[in-house]
């Protein structure tokens, strides 16, 4: 279920959210109990060492996992199984595309397991190639292009779908400095142009320092600081 939605509700909001995997002696506390949300047009870093409880609290954001404790909801979209494809885009660290599938039927293919048509799925797919400047590439497999280019093509994907709330979890973890502030470049301008809130995990200082907003999470605990001001960052 949809739901027309006021400017001030969150995209997201997190009420005591915490996630334990396994039970008894294994069991591992991924994430803390934790207060936030996130509001429209927000441009925040996620930011903290490898194994912080980044990218659980981005899918549990995402509804790519639910909590164990505590509540995930989404107040300005709907409910969970109104998040995807469109409203919620989730770009991942590592190679997302599908190797058989040309890029433009990469970026095609969300639209048409929902429902669209081939033509619609395409054209839809076009312009979001265009937006990240990769229609050059359409007709090239994932084999045929670089790591930076296969990010883009994954952002595009997302744009294809008019997302409210973009989620990149580690988009520059696997990408040099040239290709991982292009990838940041095109984070940010897609945003602007779907005009949708956006969250990049990141454990890259270079990364957080192009978002207004910072948040920090240790050993699975969120703060939520002033803007830099973070004890991660000095």
């Amino acid at each position: 279920m949809s739901i027309t939605a006021t400017a001030t509700e969150p995209l997201v909001r997190c009420e005591g959210a915490a996630r334990t995997y396994g039970t008894g002696a294994t069991a591992t506390v991924a994430l803390q109990p934790t207060d936030c949300e996130v509001a429209p047009h927000a441009r925040l870093a996620l930011v903290g060492p490898s194994g912080s409880g980044k990218s659980t609290l981005l899918h549990l954001m995402a509804g790519l996992d639910a909590p164990t404790l505590g509540s995930v909801t989404w107040p300005a979209i709907g409910d969970r199984d109104a998040l995807r494809p469109g409203p919620v885009a989730v770009i991942f660290q590592g190679p997302s595309l599908l190797p058989p599938l040309t890029i433009e039927e990469n970026v095609a293919l969300p639209l048409v397991l929902a429902g669209a048509t081939d033509r619609d799925a395409h054209l839809a797919a076009r312009v979001a190639l265009e937006l990240v400047d990769l229609v050059e590439l359409a007709d090239k497999l994932p084999e045929e292009i670089s790591g930076g280019q296969a990010q883009r093509a994954a952002v595009a994907r997302a744009l294809a779908g008019e997302p409210r709330l973009i989620l990149a979890d580690e988009p520059t973890g696997q990408l040099d400095r040239a290709n991982g502030a292009a990838v940041v470049d095109v984070l940010l301008a897609a945003a602007e142009h779907a005009n949708a809130a956006l969250v990049i995990s990141t454990h890259d200082l270079t990364v957080a320092e192009r978002l207004p907003d910072v948040w920090e999470l240790h050993s699975g605990r969120l703060t939520i600081p002033n803007a830099k001001e973070t004890s991660w960052s000095r």
